[in-house]
Order: structure tokens, then sequence, then C-alpha cells
């Protein structure tokens, strides 16, 4: 199945480049781009695309608001968002994060990374750098008071929340079966009675919840 992409960045040399590269991937189909958010949502409405690669700084509507506008349509016309950034440690990466965005990349990243993370955030099923993703939000909570554990895991059996804390870690499904001593399809069936439960989207957003409820704390040796 070929992955429909909207490229989003307010410089034209930076889309062109985004373009070219994925183009050139016989998986991979650029249906369109934008040189700002209002842009951005506009074209995403129109066209549908499976991903949308989105600058966090542009003009008129910035990356943030314009990926909460797209994240906000139903579920089936909803596309995956991975943001575009070029610092590592970002707010508002973070802030997409938990809005629902799949991932984020950094601009200057090596093109063979901009295509694997493309692939990766249209399956779904990994989190895209995962090391890098849990540093960004660890930084975020770092500054804040440790958070008791929420009632919003209750809802959870011991099992899916050791499940929800192996996704926090950064691990594959392979990789829980692996710590779990259970068969993939048993943790793909967790994952999901996951995610049904606390309403997450993907791993991105089950990370950063897994923070917010007091589930894993910042720079827990445990959990690195």
């Amino acid at each position: 199945m070929t992955i429909k992409v909207l490229i989003a960045d307010d410089q034209a040399m930076v889309r062109a480049g985004f373009a070219a590269l994925l183009n050139a991937q016989e998986d991979i189909d650029v249906v369109g781009d934008a040189p700002d958010g209002v842009a951005a949502v506009t074209e995403t409405t129109r066209l549908r695309p499976d991903v949308v690669l989105m600058d966090v700084r542009m003009p008129t509507m910035d990356g943030l608001e314009a990926a909460k506008r797209i994240l906000s349509a139903p579920e089936a016309r909803r596309p995956r968002v991975l943001m575009l950034t070029t610092f590592d440690i970002d707010d508002y990466v973070y802030e997409a994060l938990r809005m629902g965005a799949s991932g984020f990349l950094l601009k200057d990243a090596p093109p063979g990374d901009l295509i694997a993370a493309v692939r990766i955030v249209a399956a779904g099923d990994a989190l895209l750098a995962p090391s890098v993703t849990r540093r960004l939000i660890e930084e975020c909570f770092k500054a804040r008071p440790a958070l008791r554990r929420s009632a919003r895991l209750d809802v959870l059996t011991p099992r899916e929340e050791e499940v929800l804390r192996l996704i926090a870690r950064g691990l594959s499904n392979p990789e829980i079966a692996a710590a779990l001593f259970v068969s993939e399809q048993t943790v793909k069936t967790h994952v999901g009675k996951v995610f049904a439960k606390l309403e997450l989207r993907d791993r991105a957003q089950a990370v950063v919840c897994a923070y917010e409820t007091g589930l894993v704390t910042a720079g827990d040796p445990r959990e690195s």
C-alpha cells in the first residue's frame, strides 16, 4: 500500500527536498505541500494524506495549532502527524505529542531517518526514536513535582499496566513479548486494550500518559 504524505514547512527548499527524497521511494507518494499551518489544515482536509510532516514553527498558524486542528478530526479522516523541529528538546513538540502527534524528527536528520520515520509513523505499531522521545518527555517533567499514581490507571489490569510501563521505556511489541515471556499476538492484544481503556491513539501518547499518571517517573533509573 502506498503511503500518502503531505509536507508542511515554510521553507520551499525544505518542502522540495523532502518531496524529492520521499517520492523516490516506491511505497511513498507526496500528494501535496503547505507553506503554513492554515494551508496545512486545508490541504489535509482536501487531500486526506496518511502522514503529515509538520514543521513546528511556521507563519500565519504554527505547526502546533495546525496539528491540534488536524488531530481533532474524526478518527476515519485523521492522519498521523510527524512533527519537524530543529531542536530535540522542545516544549512545543511535547505539547504536540500530548495532543496525539505520532512523533517528531529533527530537520537535519539523515535522509534514511526521514524515510524510516514516515514508514514507522504510518504503520503505527512502533515508537519513533524511543530514547529521544522519552528524554524529551522526561525533560518536561523533571521540573515538576513527582506525580502520585493516578486513578486513571485503575481501569487497567496489572499486566496491562506493565505493558504500558514497557511502552514508556520505548520497547517494541516483539521486545515486550520477550520481556514478559508471551507471544507477540498477546502483546498486541494487551496494547490494544490499553489504548482503548485510556483513549490513546498511539505509542507516543502512551508514553506521555505513563508520565502524566505517575506510572513512570522522570529520572527513575529503573525505567532506563
